[in-house]
């Protein structure tokens, strides 16, 4: 199973007081950015932090790809070197992003895209259990940092890890749109790349699509249902031109959503335990304003949903039930991350358990919680609610300083409760999957860019429409409720 398979987790939410400067005053589905919609903007020792998170963790991506396969690892620096298809996806989005910002020229950005493309079109894709990195246009979880072909046995071909480098793929077919050679051939690759892949062969009989495969063991036995990261393949699904989805996948996939909606801390929402669940699709996706009929059904949008999701977070570490140490209103965030270690330890005469990885997270479902932060977890949040992501970003830098901020912005998780010599816990390593929800959303709050470049894409249009999405930038009347409706994060506001 990906380590980014479905684990469900709630959190919790109070709203912060004395943050007027940096609020929301606008619907949910506003087009312009928060930052600029923002009363009185943000401070420049805020923009200064944003500044410099985003440039490093940009860096991340642009520095730990290989240049001649666009190879991008799972986790770096580490000892564990090997490719993560799933960071490919968010490294292709950052090169725009580095041209956006001035970090790197478009010729970079485009010798970089095609490089990538070009080794991931010519990977073999095949049922042979080490020849290929692929099959049916899927490819799997973790590939060779050399070869680019499957780890090891180990290793399943995964639908959702798929789908993240899809949508990096189609971000650089609507981004590269001039008329050279160059960028050309980008949008003719990034094109064959998303037409093979054949979501009607993972799908299962019942309509939803498969976690994955293998050729030793065939289809995993779990299938992606429910709100989650798992709704970016079925949008990818049914805008396929050539192996679509129907759109009753879509609905097979909403089918247990009344179960899980419900109130959590002050909230009331559909229910995703971990907060990258909330990001992924987000991240390329401008779901504002935009409904279905099951949103429609509750007067909502998913990112009203998901912005929810993040006060109900925010909550939960400020009631902090398992009296873990610093959790407050600023210090928060609960998502896949790593951690201490799988060990039971007493502090303060009480035995505590920790975890290593794992899909930490606290809802109505179910609770994990080792006292670990995942600077992602809020930090990815921004364009839910800058105005609790921000107050925790200046925490975060002043409280812990260097000691959990580095070369490429923040290590991936730390634990005050764990003591190690003289401190606490703090991983050596950053992760693909945490870093591009940073970079992707900090972006995307601030400008709305790889919201914009990825509204121009026909399949990403092609996939809502025919899930029964319309509204706002889709077009049709939007229905408006969804800011009025009971259990809505309200920004305080002046």
């Amino acid at each position: 199973m990906t380590r980014s398979a479905s684990i469900r987790r709630w959190a919790a939410a109070v709203l912060l007081t004395g943050i007027a400067g940096i609020v929301q005053d606008h619907p949910a589905w506003a087009s312009q950015s928060s930052e600029l919609q923002a009363p009185g903007g943000i401070t420049a020792s805020d923009r200064a932090l944003i500044d410099d998170l985003e440039h490093r963790t940009f860096l991340w991506f642009w520095q730990s790809a290989d240049p001649h396969t666009g190879l991008v690892p799972d986790r770096y620096p580490s000892p564990q070197t090997f490719a993560s298809v799933a960071s490919i996806g968010f490294g292709l989005t950052a090169y725009g992003i580095g041209v956006e910002r001035q970090y790197i020229t478009r010729e970079q950005a485009v010798g970089r895209t095609l490089a990538t493309l070009r080794f991931l079109l010519r990977l073999p894709q095949n049922d042979s259990p080490r020849n290929a990195a692929g099959f049916h246009g899927f490819f799997y979880h973790f590939l060779d940092e050399k070869t680019g072909l499957r780890l090891n046995p180990d290793i399943e071909l995964s639908s959702i890890d798929t789908a993240l480098l899809i949508e990096g793929v189609l971000f650089t077919e609507s981004f590269y749109d001039r008329d050279n050679a160059d960028e050309k051939e980008i949008r003719s690759l990034a094109g064959d790349l998303y037409r093979r892949v054949d979501w009607q062969w993972m799908k299962r009989p019942d309509e939803r699509l498969s976690m994955g495969w293998g050729p030793e063991h065939q289809f995993l036995p779990n299938y992606w249902e429910g709100y989650c990261e798992g709704m970016m393949a079925y949008i990818l699904g049914l805008g396929s031109p050539d192996h679509a989805l129907q759109p009753v996948s879509w609905q097979a996939w909403l089918a247990t959503n009344d179960k899980r909606w419900g109130s959590y801390y002050g909230q009331t929402f559909l229910n995703f335990a971990p907060l990258f669940g909330h990001q992924y699709s987000h991240a390329w996706i401008d779901f504002r304003g935009i409904q279905d009929d099951w949103a429609r059904g509750k007067s909502i949008d998913y990112f009203e949903n998901s912005r929810r999701a993040v006060y109900a977070q925010q909550a939960y570490a400020t009631a902090n039930p398992g009296k873990w140490k610093d959790y407050s209103g600023t210090i928060w965030g609960l998502t896949a991350s790593d951690g201490p270690g799988e060990m039971t330890k007493q502090i303060d005469g009480q035995d505590r358990h920790f975890l290593s990885y794992s899909a930490r997270g606290a809802g109505r479902d179910y609770v994990q919680d080792d006292g670990t932060i995942a600077p992602t977890a809020a930090l990815g949040s921004i364009a839910f609610a800058p105005e609790i992501v921000i107050p925790a970003l200046r925490d975060l830098r002043s409280r812990y300083g260097d000691r959990i901020y580095g070369k490429y912005g923040f290590m991936d998780a730390f634990n005050p409760s764990f003591p190690e010599g003289q401190s606490f816990w703090v991983d050596n390593e950053y992760l693909g999957i945490d870093q591009g929800p940073i970079l992707l959303m900090i972006e995307n709050w601030r400008s709305g860019f790889v919201w914009n470049v990825m509204k121009r894409n026909p399949y990403i249009r092609t996939g809502l429409l025919r899930a029964g999405f319309h509204g706002a930038w889709l077009g049709k009347e939007v229905t408006d409720a969804a800011a009025h409706a009971p259990g809505t994060a309200k920004a305080h506001t002046p």
